[in-house]
């Protein structure tokens, strides 16, 4: 048993209190996968980042929980973690920094006060269970305000993404908790990302977004770039066109906590390059009393 020293970070933004909240352990070698589900669920914030010891220099494990689960890939403890580790001088920013999580390798490079991460999967897009009737039911819509045909898409954790017409439509979509456990329940995804165009140009773009997930979809993500690089994904696809996009996500704004994600596009000749890259800011530190510290290989 020993005591572990954690930080808590506002991701996708540069000033504290919005954003999304995590959770880093920056130096978690030895602690136990039960541990860390139990440190996630006493934190209580949507994901916990535990690192491990670095397998070579700018090379670290890391793994992600939420207070239920682990996951194999979030994009906004990616970027704050990369963000961490470079106050803390764990890595430097003018090195590319590669963070292991369950999905693979995360490349992360520095640009100014940016982190940003390529995808260690491509993304992969199929049928959602919704279709437009369905999709403006469970979100208390008329059907004439969901656009086109929902898709499940993924760069490592899959969304149901639907796209709304306007800002109005987005603000006052609240998914139904029975219309949820009819549709998307039995899918086995338990997550959807709502968006709007707001402007764009032949390569880049304004866009914002809602992300709704758990039972019955009650939980709202204030910041969620996993999400985001699976829309860009989305988009990149559908565009039927070959070259590189870029778009500025903003999320969080109906729920107080306003964030900012860059995401990215680029063909590179065989597949799509899917980028995701953000601000944060460290907000706070503790230290986590006699957490165990058995030995846990797995990964």
């Amino acid at each position: 048993m020993r005591d572990h020293p954690y930080h808590l970070l506002d991701v996708f933004t540069d000033r504290a209190f919005t954003g999304n909240p995590l959770a880093v352990f920056p130096r978690a070698e030895g602690m136990d996968s039960d541990t860390m589900q139990a440190i996630a669920n006493e934190l209580n914030l949507s994901e916990t980042v535990f690192v491990g010891e670095p397998i070579a220099p700018g090379r670290y494990p890391i793994r992600i929980f939420t207070p239920a689960r682990e996951l194999p890939f979030a994009g906004h403890p990616t970027v704050g973690t990369a963000h961490l580790l470079a106050e803390l001088g764990m890595v430097k920013r003018d090195s590319p920094l590669t963070l292991e999580a369950r999905v693979g390798p995360l490349v992360v490079r520095y640009e100014d006060d940016l982190a940003g991460f390529t995808t260690a999967a491509p993304i992969e897009i199929q049928a959602s269970t919704l279709d437009p009737p369905v999709a403006a039911q469970l979100l208390g819509l008329d059907a004439s305000e969901v656009v086109g045909e929902p898709v499940l898409a993924s760069c490592g954790l899959p969304y149901h993404l639907i796209e709304l017409d306007s800002l109005e439509a987005l603000r006052r979509a609240q998914p139904s908790a029975h219309v949820w456990s009819e549709w998307i329940t039995p899918s086995g995804f338990a997550q959807i990302y709502l968006y709007v165009t707001e402007s764009t140009s032949s390569d880049e773009g304004s866009i914002r977004t809602r992300m709704f997930s758990g039972q019955g979809g009650g939980r709202e993500d204030p910041a969620t770039g996993s999400a985001a690089s699976a829309l860009a994904g989305h988009l990149a696809v559908s565009s039927g066109t070959t070259g590189s996009f870029r778009w500025d996500i903003k999320q969080g704004v109906e729920i107080g906590r306003p964030s900012q994600i860059f995401a990215s596009a680029d063909f590179d000749g065989s597949d799509w390059v899917i980028r995701i890259a953000g601000k944060a800011v460290v907000v706070g530190t503790g230290m986590l009393k006699g957490a165990s510290s058995k030995s846990d290989n797995s990964r």
